[in-house]
């Protein structure tokens, strides 16, 4: 195994599995499709990489990170197929090699390659949608404008397909976890609802959808009430129509493809 490879020990870190006897590996250019993949990856490296690939608490970003874009396909399929030895990362053989294929296909297109399609929808249509019908700009920024709560999502695009864009708007099943409101309420009944930004075991910071910051002592407050899942509408995948969902797409990729390059965590290995 080459150099660049074994260097990458600790970027690849899923869930340990015991493995069988190993099948001679075909061409990873032979991929099932992304939808196959995307299961596969799911089922098997979101709960140390994230659904999106972009990192967790338990194992790091195989997205956006230098040293993982710059392998090859073959190299992503040999990593996956045969682990690396003495690490965190196991040998996923036992997959069989159309899951491995569409694994490493997917993290490809998780990557921003293998996208090749053209744009799904109008991104005139979808900036509409965005702003003022889907109400995304209440909660996300892009390109400078819109809400302080949620992730900015101007780079989005860059790391993620039409397929997943879509699907992680119109199936809340396919979000990576994001963080839930959380409501304050004050000794006299007031309440503020918003996103904790600093919290320990005495005082709580949350900032509402305005982008106004408040700064509570716990001792003052009557009651916390947190929200379970995400604050993300569920209803997206009814309420929008298959044109406007591919509309609102390509507005994404549009503003993907001429935002900066997405920044690299500070905390991310050189």
């Amino acid at each position: 195994m080459n150099k660049s490879i074994t260097a990458l020990a600790g970027l690849f870190l899923c869930v340990s599995v015991s493995f069988s006897q190993r099948q001679k590996p075909r061409s990873p250019g032979d991929d099932r499709s992304s939808s196959t993949g995307q299961q596969v990856f799911a089922s098997n490296c979101s709960g140390c990489h994230g659904l999106d690939g972009t990192g967790t608490q338990r194992a790091p970003n195989i997205v956006t990170s230098p040293q993982v874009q710059k392998l090859s396909a073959e190299e992503i399929h040999r990593i996956v197929f045969d682990g690396i030895a003495g690490t965190g990362m196991p040998a996923f053989r036992r997959l069989g090699e159309p899951e491995i294929r569409a694994v490493t296909s997917y993290l490809r297109i998780l990557q921003g390659k293998n996208e090749t399609s053209a744009l799904p929808g109008n991104p005139q249509n979808g900036k509409t949608i965005f702003f003022v019908v889907g109400g995304c700009s209440g909660c996300h920024m892009i390109a400078g404008k819109g809400g302080f709560i949620a992730p900015d999502l101007s780079t989005y695009a860059q790391t993620h397909s039409a397929d997943h864009i879509k699907s992680a708007i119109a199936d809340p099943t396919q979000r990576t976890a994001q963080q839930g409101l959380v409501t304050a309420v004050g000794t006299d009944g007031q309440r503020y609802e918003g996103i904790v930004r600093n919290e320990d075991n005495f005082s709580l910071q949350l900032q509402s959808t305005d982008g106004a910051f408040h700064f509570f002592s716990k001792a003052d407050l009557k009651a916390i009430e947190r929200a379970q899942g995400s604050m993300m509408p569920s209803d997206y995948g009814s309420k929008l129509s298959k044109t406007q969902l591919d509309d609102l797409v390509s507005y994404l990729l549009s503003v993907g493809k001429t935002a900066a390059s997405p920044r690299k965590p500070a905390n991310e290995d050189e």
